[in-house]
């Protein structure tokens, strides 16, 4: 996950971020899943949406499906966000780079290199909650797909 802006390390978001992250990688072990890591951009030394873009797309390893989140995305239901991860795992995408811009948004050319350009709504959310209502997704997803019991539809 990449993201520009920060999360102190005792801030509630964390807490959650944390709790989810341990529960994903619990579940997502069975598919083979051993990592997840998170990149922050700092807005503050990076003030143009280029600069951040540039910055963001540094840490993203070659070959990832590159997957932004963005008020303009398409909206999915957690289980054709599960259906996303699984068709990408299922045909040998080695890593995701799930990307989440600042209050300014995501620099166009960014947004045109994603293999998928989603949201959580046409609402705009502070980037400290679309992290942790991603990194749930993640974790549903997960369930969803070893049958888990976390994703009641």
């Amino acid at each position: 996950m990449k993201a520009v802006g920060r999360i102190a390390a005792r801030a509630p978001e964390r807490l959650l971020i944390d709790d989810y992250s341990k529960r994903f990688l619990a579940h997502a072990r069975q598919s083979g899943v051993r990592s997840l890591r998170e990149h922050e951009v700092d807005p503050r030394k990076l003030s143009s949406k280029a600069a951040q873009a540039e910055a963001l797309k540094k840490r993203i390893p070659g070959g990832s499906r590159i997957i932004t989140l963005d008020e303009r995305g398409t909206a999915m239901s957690s289980e054709e966000f599960a259906t996303e991860i699984s068709r990408a795992r299922d045909a040998s995408t080695g890593d995701f780079a799930f990307i989440i811009g600042g209050a300014e948004g995501l620099d166009p050319a960014l947004l045109a290199e994603a293999d998928l350009r989603g949201c959580f709504g046409r609402m705009v959310w502070p980037q400290q909650l679309v992290r942790v209502m991603l990194y749930d997704q993640l974790y549903r997803s997960a369930t969803i797909l070893t049958g888990g019991p976390y994703h009641k539809a």
